[in-house]
């Protein structure tokens, strides 16, 4: 059993404030949509394939051909302890057993929480349809594009919702809801990739949080481990929603859209 199951449901501190290691620019979400979609032939990719035999949530080819573990041309030290290796062509390869851990950590957390206490926000395109779905199967409140200032913290403002814990896409795109999350005491739980670091954010799941298919296999991931967790779900089901439900259906005029 790995440490993070043997530490049940407890946040893992951020402990030092993180300096981030430069290798390239950052892979701009159209470029690693693309790359994950690519047949994953690479070494570091038959390399993880060829593991020792493991029980994973998802078959490996499986979530290896969904690009989970592509990260990007950038590492912080926060991400290093999840990096597999870099990839000839300088992208960074994320482990998918240690994202596997982390997926089963954080769904036995969440499931603790009453439903509609658990918000989960989005502002990237391609994690909004993966959320939509993940709040309808699980009862847990979306926040869903822009994240208004003062949603979280300021008691005047008339849309202002008060979770118990707040898992967030990406801490960077998210930065204003991790934020007002910190200032107010809430847990936070952010889906982190090879350039994100840990400032503020109490949970990681290490994984590609701006590919399309890879938010929709971890949120469905998510969705069912959670609902199995609350005994919602038996062990060897699987919820009614698919995978494919939970990928964003998006023209090229969306994704060209600021």
């Amino acid at each position: 059993m790995s440490e993070d199951e043997n530490k049940e449901n407890q946040p893992v501190e951020n402990e030092e404030e993180p300096q981030a290691e430069n290798v390239e620019e950052p892979v701009e979400e159209e470029s690693v949509e693309e790359v994950q979609e690519e047949e994953t032939t690479e070494p570091e990719e038959k390399a993880q394939e060829t593991q020792p035999t493991e029980e994973l949530l998802l078959p490996r080819d499986t979530l290896l051909s969904a690009g989970i573990h592509i990260g990007t041309r950038m590492k912080t030290l926060d991400m290093e302890p999840f990096i597999y290796r870099v990839r000839p062509d300088g992208l960074f390869v994320l482990d998918v057993k240690k994202t596997d851990d982390r997926i089963r950590v954080t769904a036995k957390f969440l499931s603790r929480y009453e439903h509609a206490k658990v918000a989960v926000a989005a502002t990237r395109l391609y994690a909004q349809e993966p959320i939509k779905k993940f709040c309808q199967l699980t009862g847990a409140t979306p926040l869903i594009g822009r994240f208004i200032p003062g949603q979280l913290s300021n008691p005047q403002y008339p849309g202002r919702i008060d979770p118990e814990v707040i898992l967030v896409s990406d801490p960077r795109a998210d930065a204003q809801a991790v934020k007002e999350a910190s200032k107010v005491g809430i847990p936070i739980v952010a889906l982190c990739s090879t350039d994100n670091e840990f400032a503020g954010v109490d949970l990681v799941i290490p994984t590609n949080n701006k590919g399309r298919r890879a938010l929709a296999v971890i949120f469905w991931l998510l969705a069912r481990q959670v609902l199995r967790e609350r005994g919602e779900l038996g062990p060897d089901r699987d919820p009614p929603a698919t995978i494919d439900d939970f990928e964003a259906k998006v023209t090229r005029e969306e994704e060209e859209e600021p």
